[in-house]
């Protein structure tokens, strides 16, 4: 996705809103210069660790230690569930755009999926389609692109979730890693979709993904 909205730009202005350990930080520096913010302090140290960057405090929808209309994309990525407002937090995240600049969220989806995971991970919802597109259109911000994404492993998780509310296991997590071979395989099924984000709307899934654009100024 990135890929397609750089095209062959490399100077693009970039901030990662709730970048955590700073997973994703490197991969963005590929496409320009690159700020972000987390709330947790450890996690600050080991993005900046990991990224030699410096990563600063900040929250949604207050609290996010940059200038508005500063970035050409902001990406949130697995980060709006955590935020209890996230109405407000979405239209924090359109002001730091620059007209014509690029939103892009992913968020867990369904809420019948609901479960001790979410729990665990402190999640305020998971989101429906119309929902987040709604919500992103409230921001001020005109959606590109709402689809599903994680939908090979969609039968298999639902099956999981579903299994485990039938059985009234809502106490038992779901986090134990897999074998190093299984975890080999989930990750091929999960990154084949690649080619397919963006280009075409899948119609389930897992998760979602947005990318969003605040208007130019007339």
């Amino acid at each position: 996705m990135l890929d397609r909205l750089a095209g062959s730009r490399r100077d693009l202005r970039i901030l990662e809103a709730g970048c955590g350990t700073g997973g994703n930080l490197k991969m963005l520096e590929r496409y320009g210069r690159v700020s972000a913010f987390e709330p947790d302090a450890e996690a600050r140290a080991i993005a900046e660790g990991k990224s030699g960057l410096s990563v600063s405090a900040g929250t949604l929808p207050e609290g996010i230690p940059f200038a508005r209309d500063a970035f050409d994309i902001v990406v949130a990525l697995d980060v709006m569930e955590h935020v209890e407002k996230d109405q407000a937090g979405l239209a924090a995240l359109a002001k730091e755009l620059a007209p014509g600049g690029r939103l892009i969220i992913t968020v867990p989806a369904h809420g019948w999926m609901w479960s001790r995971h979410d729990e665990v991970h402190h999640h305020f919802r998971r989101y429906s389609y119309d929902e987040l597109k709604t919500k992103l259109e409230k921001a001020g911000l005109r959606p590109v692109t709402v689809t599903y994404f994680n939908t090979i492993l969609f039968p298999l998780v639902a099956m999981v979730r579903l299994a485990s509310k039938a059985l009234g296991r809502q106490g038992a997590g779901d986090d134990r890693l897999p074998s190093p071979m299984l975890n080999r395989i989930l990750k091929a099924l999960f990154s084949s979709e690649g080619r397919l984000i963006g280009r075409v709307r899948l119609p389930v899934g897992v998760s979602l993904l947005a990318v969003a654009e605040r208007p130019q100024v007339s």
